[in-house]
């Protein structure tokens, strides 16, 4: 949980820092993009090979490696004094970083036996949300009263107590064997090309006008070819890097897709929130914080409440609570105003926090349900990632709508401009600008709901909970 932590407090600090890092560092807005960009790549390069390299080199010296690159990678982080010496060592930190919520999951799994685990999958993830409730407000009150490097030295005392605990603590399960064949070079570079190219698209295409970009163009094609033929590669192989035989488990296909769904939502608005808050609402990095917060602590109570009950009761029933409460959420937020303050945010933000615990948990817990303990490494690694890869897409269309709706918006408000009524010029283009903002954002909160509303059939397509303990006693015989 440490580790997690960690990471997920790393990644969502870096965000409310990322102008001031650029100002310091006399990097332009492309240049210190490419800190947060370079970390992801690295993360999601490494997330699906989790099971190979668990089965490597053993599940506890991997996760201490992981805690050790990520820590040793934040103090030079914290010590670079240039834009791309920056980004280098933010790569580092992603590979570290990539590994430890999966391995941490897999962990836990393997650890819990079937009847426990949704009660430990609440309890980690009660931990996981430290890191959203603290780190936003934790990088604004750094920002506006410390120096950016802060940010990264933070991990430094966390890194070093979860590698000492993990040394003390974490066993090395008897069935993990050694991978069987010689390390697949071709595999591994097929993957890492393919998800590299899909992530950097994602990440670059609304700022580079998407296929208007040759670059993107490019990098499109590239992903889609290295990745359509890494997956024919990897069926046909005897002993693949990453296993995909576990989407023949319909739980897990389908809690996989939904995770895509989900990280939609959850990381789209993630960053959509922050720049509402402080481009419309004015908030400050500190104030922005403390509005994302509500959510945050409201997803811990109800992880604990998911804790005692998910035996009791039918999961699939708790994931389409969450999701109809999280899409009710986006919708409220959809019809806020440029007048809007904190409290008119916090019970939105307390409403889909709440949502979260009732729609996280459950669905990580019954899409690894049907699931071999022996590839519960792999599966971890490729659900995360496919929720990560959910997440980049999501702020790619979010982003893409915003600005879109905006200028379409700007264009409707601007024509029905006739006299300045006192007003300057330039006033009259603010005004404009604000409420065409506005009018893009309420969209953007109203589509999400409406998305999360759609999918919610699909969650019955996902096994029951008896099924899926038949399906497991089966495999045990």
């Amino acid at each position: 949980m440490l580790g997690l932590i960690m990471a997920i407090i790393d990644s969502t600090i870096v965000n409310v820092a990322i102008n001031t890092i650029g100002g310091n560092l006399g990097a332009t807005v492309d240049e210190v993009a490419w800190v947060a960009t370079g970390y992801i790549l690295a993360n999601v390069v490494v997330m699906p090979l989790n099971g190979w390299l668990t089965a490597l080199l053993g599940r506890k010296k991997f996760y201490a490696i992981s805690l050790a690159v990520f820590t040793v990678a934040s103090f030079l982080c914290g010590s670079a004094r240039s834009i791309w010496l920056l980004v280098f060592y933010r790569v580092l930190q992603g590979f570290g970083g990539g590994a430890l919520q999966p391995t941490a999951q897999a962990i836990m799994f393997e650890t819990y036996p079937a009847e426990k685990r949704g009660a430990a999958m609440a309890i980690f993830g009660m931990g996981a949300m430290v890191g959203p409730a603290i780190g936003p407000t934790l990088g604004g009150w750094i920002v506006d009263n410390a120096s950016w490097p802060l940010i990264f030295y933070i991990n430094i005392p966390i890194g070093i107590a979860a590698f000492l605990m993990t040394l003390a603590f974490i066993p090395d399960p008897k069935y993990i064997a050694k991978p069987k064949g010689s390390i697949d070079w071709s595999g591994l570079g097929l993957l890492t090309v393919g998800l590299a190219s899909l992530q950097f698209v994602l990440e670059q295409g609304e700022r580079d006008d998407w296929f208007q970009s040759g670059m993107i163009v490019f990098l499109t094609i590239v992903s889609v070819v290295t990745l359509t033929a890494f997956v024919f590669k990897s069926l046909r192989d005897r002993y693949p890097i990453v296993d995909l035989s576990v989407f023949k488990f319909r739980s897990f296909s389908i809690g996989s897709f939904l995770g895509i769904v989900m990280g939609f939502g959850l990381f789209g608005t993630a960053l959509i929130l922050p720049l509402f808050f402080q481009s419309i609402l004015g908030f400050t990095a500190f104030d922005t914080g403390l509005a994302l917060m509500p959510g945050a602590l409201s997803t811990a109570v109800s992880m604990l409440i998911i804790g005692r009950i998910l035996n009791r009761i039918d999961g699939r029933w708790s994931i389409v609570f969450g999701i109809l409460l999280f899409a009710w959420s986006t919708w409220l937020l959809g019809g806020l105003n440029i007048e809007a303050g904190y409290w008119d945010v916090f019970w939105p933000r307390l409403i889909q926090g709440f949502a979260l615990g009732f729609l996280f948990v459950p669905l990580t817990t019954i899409s690894l349900g049907d699931v071999p303990i022996q590839a519960m490494a792999g599966a971890t690694g490729v659900l995360t990632l496919l929720r990560q890869l959910g997440g980049s897409l999501g702020i790619a269309i979010l982003t893409t709508l915003l600005t879109h709706e905006s200028a379409v918006a700007w264009n409707v408000l601007a024509s029905g401009v006739t006299q300045t009524h006192g007003y300057s010029v330039n006033m009259l283009t603010q005004m404009v600008g604000t409420q065409s903002m506005m009018i893009a954002y309420d969209y953007l909160f109203r589509v999400t709901a409406i998305v999360f509303v759609l999918t919610t059939p699909l969650v019955f397509l996902i096994r029951s909970r008896k099924r899926q303990a038949a399906n497991l006693a089966m495999a045990g015989e």
